[in-house]
């Protein structure tokens, strides 16, 4: 369900950005590309209450049973958060949930932010760790150069392929839409899930790609493809959060091909190492092979991010 009327619309763009941009949230949920992507799966609704902006949707680990909506923090176009001001929004963001019926409950609020919170509601609120949307963020210069032995076997990966296929790597484009789609359920085929929640995150996934490649450029998304042989055989898809930092919120490769995976991820962080001190590489959803694989690129720190209940 939507619990406000507004919607993540191209249209709504440079307001929703506003107050995105207003603070440094440091969360991969906390961009316009990444509300974009997700907008119609995860439900996102927003309305502006008082002096910030609210957005709510449904959490991705709740889409499987059609969990409760959850609102994220609310935002400041400011840079600064007043208590007073602050607890009137979130009481009569309350009272929106309760009016529909549903739980109110503030969801991947980030560490840094903890205080603000309780200055404005001392307390009345419980904060509780939410460790699977803990976000990944790395090094770029680490994740281009894979320097020592923290990185041996990522090295040795990248250097085969290297070694043994020819390949080109470029920005993607609207017009590969087509064979983007293509790549995409052929990766998803011979994916073998056994758990049906992954099965059902990397369907909805799906449902949401074709109108992300479409809209590349008005968006804002930032894009690499690696084709072999002319062929699309790894991509990945990302977005600007912050100032120094870009989100990576899709990246996909051809396992058939020993090191493309590492391939893809070098050459993204390298196409953005001018102006790019960290990569976000989003949450691990509580999947044990999802978080071995962050955790493999030795992450320099992990964004913790709470659930904030109303006493």
């Amino acid at each position: 369900m939507y619990v406000f009327d507004g919607r993540i619309t191209l249209e709504d763009r440079e307001l929703l950005e506003a107050f995105l941009n207003g603070f440094e949230y440091r969360t991969s949920g906390l961009s316009y590309t990444s509300l974009f992507m997700w907008r119609e799966v995860n439900r996102f609704s927003w309305q502006q209450i008082g002096d910030y902006l609210c957005i709510t949707g449904v959490d991705n680990l709740d889409l499987v049973t059609g969990g409760d909506p959850f609102m994220f923090p609310p935002l400041t176009r400011t840079g600064s958060y007043e208590p007073g001001s602050l607890r009137r929004t979130i009481l009569e963001a309350k009272a929106r949930f309760e009016e529909k019926n549903k739980p109110f409950n503030m969801m991947l609020v980030p560490f840094h932010m903890l205080e603000i919170f309780t200055k404005a509601m001392p307390g009345e609120l419980v904060f509780e760790a939410d460790r699977p949307n803990f976000d990944y963020v790395y090094d770029t210069k680490d994740l281009i150069d894979l320097s020592g032995r923290a990185y041996h076997a990522k090295k040795n990966h990248l250097n085969y392929f290297h070694a043994h296929y020819g390949y080109e790597y470029g920005e993607m484009t609207p017009d590969m839409t087509d064979d983007a789609m293509a790549f995409i359920r052929d990766f998803n085929a011979r994916k073998d899930l056994k758990d049906p929640h992954e099965r059902t995150l990397l369907e909805l996934e799906a449902r949401a790609m074709r109108d992300v490649f479409l809209n590349l450029d008005t968006v804002g998304f930032l894009s690499g493809a690696i084709h072999i042989d002319g062929k699309l055989e790894a991509i990945s898809i990302g977005g600007r959060l912050g100032k120094k930092t870009v989100t990576v919120h899709v990246e996909k490769a051809n396992t058939e091909y020993r090191g493309l995976y590492q391939a893809i991820n070098n050459e993204f962080c390298k196409a953005m190492a001018s102006n790019v001190k960290r990569i976000n590489r989003e949450e691990d959803m509580g999947l044990p092979g999802l978080r071995k694989a962050k955790l493999s690129y030795n992450p320099v720190r992990l964004i913790e991010k709470y659930t904030i209940i109303v006493k």
